[in-house]
């Protein structure tokens, strides 16, 4: 340490020994950057010249070349890196700029931390050296001083070298203290996550383009207004982060609002844009192009993109980040009235499955990492290999991207490799962009997406954002010279059309789904629900080789009372290894992915664990036992999925033979790598041991300690003598789940209510030795209960009529059952005063709890009454 200070007073020395030539006009940003700034990170043990001679995507410090475009610099001056992932931006400026108290330095090194979605970002000329908290989102009329949490100038290093040295440093970030620095000043005022507020303003031109759409245009229905939307937002996005990446000229949308006819402005750049870009985004089609739309709306929404504005730097906006916000944003649907009015909703399957539950990152990393990454295992990425890689259910694409970023910097490492180096720049597979720093060129990255990227999803919105994600990431660190240089030398369009990589079907309904049916008795709206797909005709080049190599990505979350029974139909005669009435989707899409993939390929997804207990998953069971299954990640009840408990666990296996399993039970989410959580704690398991009633993943200590509690106890079904029983299901919690003070209120209304409220226990308040009061209560009303003798809770429950309608659409589960009674009561309700055993169903480490109380329970309890 004291020689890393002792460098830094020498450098500190330098520069106040020429302070007045520095602080001068002249002396310049790249002066600054050179001179002083990369010696001081250099005093923090970064490699800022990559002397390491580390591949361009694992460089620990990325220094961009500064690009000004209307006056307004386009990238941050550094980005700094571990194993490739961002960890802070800095933003550096000549010493003549007052970094304290200047607006535009601070408004600029906040926009890009925020829009890339990083909590820390520094400010400095090295004579002053600002932190600043980018969680907090920036507005153009804040201070230099709003989100600054750390300020001081070159005079204090000496004294703030430790704390410096102790945040920022390599050292720092490897040992958490980085980490830890961000969480010590969470939650400050005006904290905000930049993909809710970029959801929420793509949300608001959605509303307003379908408002007005509708009203204007009565001749479009529901599909065509949705695709519309849809489609604009899509272009209009693209075309304005082309504009921050300097791949069009910047305001290039801002210049179409500042006149009439903007829509027919607007058109013209599309037409421009589909001769240069070729993608199919900007496809002409004459019903879109004829639309009528006020110029006021266009103006909006343009208007919110720009400085000063717009919070965003988008060029710096990672695609994973895009694609979560997308994820979200395709979770609601626009509807018209009769009145030919257009309404935003959430849409029935994704209010049905309790949100839209999009994949962390390190999620996708793991799977992407241990399939494609041990297919590539001694492979030579120069020659080009038949690799495939799908995702049968690929949504916004979040897997798919994870893919072809992965391939990306593998082809990178082969095509630098020494061996090779000259070649590839000779044959302009590669271009360097620095010293020691090279990219793959366009063409070569075109080629990798299209031979190896593949996708389907039932949604053809879904499909067209997976394929803007797709494009947006091949665009990723391209300019406007990238760009002339492909145009001299190649007639290749800047962008691939992915129509034949990215489909719209149902990936487990095919064509013959109709097979005996008369087609002219199903209205198009029918036909787009269901959406056949027949894969070996949609994928010839794919099945002539066997199939894929790697299927991967995260299966719907679509509960079976929700699947019709027109679908159960065709599941029990196209899943008969796996089927059962009371699976859930991703049940089918298991057996289904394996259908798909070549003998000695990888099937890997996150999916619901359930199936290792559940009745339902018993087939499935059977059907995963005769599979060589290579590791199951069990995450139990943890927060996997952000505000949702989906239970989720990570399975990879194949159609080969059968072997012992790779096991990890995971006990938190405070891990710094899964790899090497994986490695440090997986333990082997015998798949013959694996029993068909229900598959227990408990390594050798705990079977032997089961073993000998079976010995020396009483099994559970002696003590009840059979009898577990299924808690309520009330199909709508909102009715019929109340809170204390809508109790009173109900008893005060009618004294009668009380009669029919019954105390209400949630699995979650299980603990060990007692419960956790909640002042929950149940409407207890069953299929014989007179609503009428209770006004007051019939007054209730009328408000949430229509959803409490059995078998109608937007309503609950179909069933005999009147409106306001619970979608299944129980058949034990005589037995309630009788002892009680509760329990929690989905839990890794077992809560049991016995009580004579007259209570009723949730989904996610079962309840064991005693027979004595």
């Amino acid at each position: 340490m004291k020689e890393k200070i002792e460098k830094l007073k020498k450098l500190c020395n330098s520069f106040q020994s020429n302070i007045k030539e520095y602080k001068n006009n002249k002396y310049d940003e790249a002066n600054t950057r050179v001179d002083f700034i990369d010696k001081f990170f250099e005093c923090l043990d970064w490699d800022v010249r990559n002397n390491s001679n580390y591949a361009e995507s694992y460089r620990e410090v990325v220094r961009e070349d500064k690009v000004i475009i209307e006056g307004k610099p386009k990238a941050p001056d550094y980005s700094f890196r571990i194993g490739g992932v961002r960890k802070f931006f800095l933003e550096a400026k000549k010493p003549s700029v007052n970094i304290k108290d200047e607006i535009e330095p601070a408004f600029q090194i906040r926009r890009y931390g925020y829009t890339a979605k990083l909590p820390l970002s520094i400010l400095t000329d090295f004579e002053e050296f600002a932190i600043y908290d980018t969680r907090i989102k920036p507005e153009k009329t804040d201070k230099a001083s709003v989100g600054r949490i750390f300020y001081c100038t070159y005079e204090e290093y000496e004294k703030h070298f430790e704390f410096i040295y102790n945040t920022f440093s390599k050292e720092a970030i490897y040992k958490g203290s980085f980490d830890k620095y961000i969480i010590e000043n969470k939650n400050k005022k005006g904290s905000s996550e930049v993909d809710k507020e970029f959801l929420s303003l793509i949300e608001d031109w959605r509303e307003s383009l379908a408002k007005n759409l509708a009203i204007k245009n009565k001749n479009l229905d529901i599909f065509s207004l949705n695709n519309s939307v849809q489609l604009i937002i899509d272009r209009i996005i693209f075309l304005r982060i082309a504009e921050d990446r300097n791949m069009e000229k910047y305001g290039l949308l801002a210049d179409t609002s500042t006149n009439k006819e903007v829509y027919k402005n607007l058109n013209k750049i599309f037409l421009k844009a589909n001769d240069k870009y070729n993608s199919g985004l900007f496809k002409p089609e004459k019903w879109i192009s004829d639309l009528d739309i006020d110029d006021k709306v266009f103006q909006n929404i343009i208007k919110s993109l720009y400085y000063p504005d717009c919070p965003y730097e988008l060029s710096v906006l990672p695609i994973e980040i895009l694609g979560n916000i997308y994820e979200q944003f395709l979770g609601k649907t626009i509807r018209l009235t009769p009145s030919h009015q257009a309404k935003v909703e959430e849409k029935e399957e994704v209010r049905k499955a309790g949100g839209v539950y999009y994949t962390p990152q390190y999620i996708v990393h793991y799977i992407v990492q241990n399939t494609i990454g041990e297919k590539l295992k001694d492979v030579d990425l120069y020659n080009h290999p038949k690799l495939t890689v799908l995702d049968p259910a690929c949504g916004s694409g979040s897997f798919l991207v994870g893919a072809y970023s992965f391939l990306l910097d593998k082809y990178l490492e082969s095509y630098t490799d020494k061996k090779r180096l000259d070649k590839s720049l000779k044959n302009g597979s590669v271009y360097q962009v620095s010293q020691n720093a090279y990219r793959l060129s366009i063409e070569i990255k075109q080629n990798i997406l299209l031979h190896h990227i593949f996708g389907v999803d039932i949604d053809s919105q879904a499909v067209e954002v997976t394929k803007l994600s797709l494009l947006l990431k091949l665009m990723e660190d391209e300019n406007s010279e990238s760009a002339d240089r492909l145009f001299k030398h190649s007639d290749i369009k800047l962008l691939p059309d992915l129509h034949n990589n990215i489909k719209c079907g149902n990936s487990l309904i095919g064509s013959d789904f109709y097979e005996e049916k008369d087609l002219s008795l199903f209205g198009k709206t029918e036909l787009r629900k269901v959406n056949t797909f027949d894969w070996e005709k949609e994928f010839v080049d794919v099945f002539n080789e066997g199939g894929f190599d790697c299927v991967i990505g995260n299966p719907p979350y679509v509960r079976q009372e929700t699947l019709g029974e027109e679908f159960k139909l065709y599941a029990k005669d196209h899943f008969k290894a796996t089927f059962a009435g009371t699976a859930d989707l991703y049940v089918y899409f298991i057996e289904k992915g394996l259908s798909l993939l070549k003998k000695d390929g990888f099937y890997s997804i996150i999916v619901a664990n359930k199936w290792m207990r559940a009745n339902y998953g018993e087939a499935l069971r059977k059907f995963l036992k005769s599979k060589r299954i290579f590791e199951i990640i069990d995450f139990g009840d943890l927060p996997v999925f952000k505000s949702a408990t989906t239970y989720p666990c990570i399975i990879k296996l194949n159609n080969d033979k059968p072997q012992n399993i790779k096991t990890v039970q995971v006990k938190d989410l405070d891990f710094g790598s899964l790899q090497e959580l994986v490695k440090k704690e997986a333990y082997k398991v015998d798949w013959k041991s694996l029993d068909d009633k229900g598959w227990s993943l408990s390594n050798q200590k705990e079977s032997a300690l089961l073993e000998k509690i079976k010995k020396a106890g009483i099994p559970l079904g002696e003590y009840v003598e059979g009898e577990i029983y299924r808690g309520v299901v009330t199909g709508l919690n909102e009715a019929f789940v109340i809170d204390e003070e809508t109790k009173d209120r109900l008893i005060k209304e009618d004294k009668k209510s009380e009669q029919i409220l019954k105390p209400y226990l949630r699995g979650r308040d299980i603990q060990r030795y007692s419960i956790i009061s909640n002042s929950l209560w149940l409407i207890f009303t069953l299929r014989n209960t007179d609503i009428s003798k209770y006004p007051a809770i019939e007054k209730h429950l009328n408000k949430f009529k229509q959803s409490l309608m059995p078998g109608v659409k937007g309503g609950r589960a179909a069933g005999s059952y009147p409106w306001f009674a619970l979608q299944s009561s129980p058949s034990f309700e005589d037995e309630l005063n009788k002892k009680k055993l509760f329990y929690q169903q989905l839990l890794i480490e077992q809560r049991l709890l016995t009580m004579k109380l007259d209570i009723l329970e949730m989904i996610k309890l079962l309840l064991l009454l005693q027979q004595t």
